[in-house]
């Protein structure tokens, strides 16, 4: 069996995945962070889950393409081959589209869709035999355009459109997208669904739901997981209602904030 690698492995979410593969019988994790303290500090705690736990660590940033090529380099100099892709990282910066400057604009689409594509590539050319899972995490944000928010909107629609379309092409793989509401991760996120009242509150699920739901439907190869009552809810009705009128409501929804990537 090879190891399932896991991007954004530090984060509050990118840790559940951790804890939720491992307690799922997947005990070869490859964990991928900006922060290399940060993963050995991680390495350090799900390593005493077991003595049949395996975890390698490479600190990337996925906005660079030479440090995604040195991490996999790094990989086939220990031999390694993968079982898996958990695809977590991603930049969240919401704000109108003038104020950005080149650097956010090149930076937030090469995290959340170019170096989301060249782990997935470069895990895919080194997977070992049989099924490849893949677990790409999107957003409830990338079902719908959504003013002030746009770019992160359209980055995580791209993500549901091509993994959608990929697993068409990979007969020997499952390949699920996950798209969740709210999840109250960091505390400038939990701030946001206070402010943003009974819809946020509605939608959001902890991580370890967020994450449990998200590994179900992995399991079961479903296209599209949305967890959560509520966001299955809205998902459908995205379908039905003009997306006129869903861009009014998400405008003066998402305009009252600003907030550029932690």
């Amino acid at each position: 069996m090879g190891y399932y690698l896991v991007t954004g492995a530090t984060g509050v979410l990118g840790k559940e995945f951790c804890r939720g593969l491992l307690a799922r019988g997947k005990k070869e994790l490859f964990l991928t962070g900006r922060s290399a303290e940060k993963l050995s500090a991680l390495a350090d705690e799900l390593s005493a889950i077991g003595e049949d736990v395996r975890i390698v660590t490479f600190s990337c940033s996925l906005s660079e393409p030479e440090e995604i090529g040195s991490m996999f380099r790094f990989a086939d100099g220990k031999g390694i081959s993968f079982s898996g892709y958990i695809a977590v990282a991603g930049v969240d910066t919401q704000k109108a589209f003038e104020k950005y400057d080149e650097k956010k604009i090149v930076g937030q689409i090469r995290v959340n869709d170019e170096g989301n594509l060249l782990c997935f590539r470069a895990a895919l050319e080194r997977r070992d035999a049989g099924v490849f899972d893949v677990l790409c995490v999107a957003s409830m944000c990338g079902t719908v355009p959504i003013p002030y928010f746009a770019l992160y909107s359209a980055s995580k629609a791209f993500l549901i459109s091509f993994y959608s379309a990929v697993r068409k092409e990979l007969s020997s793989a499952r390949v699920s997208v996950l798209v969740p509401g709210s999840i109250p991760t960091r505390p400038d996120v939990v701030a946001d669904i206070e402010k943003q009242g009974i819809t946020a509150k509605l939608s959001a699920k902890s991580p370890a739901f967020v994450v449990r739901k998200g590994l179900d439907g992995l399991e079961k190869n479903k296209r599209i997981v949305v967890p959560g009552l509520w966001n299955r809810f809205n998902y459908v009705m995205e379908k039905i209602v003009p997306t006129a009128i869903l861009l009014s409501f998400t405008s003066g929804h998402w305009k009252k904030k600003e907030k550029d990537a932690f």
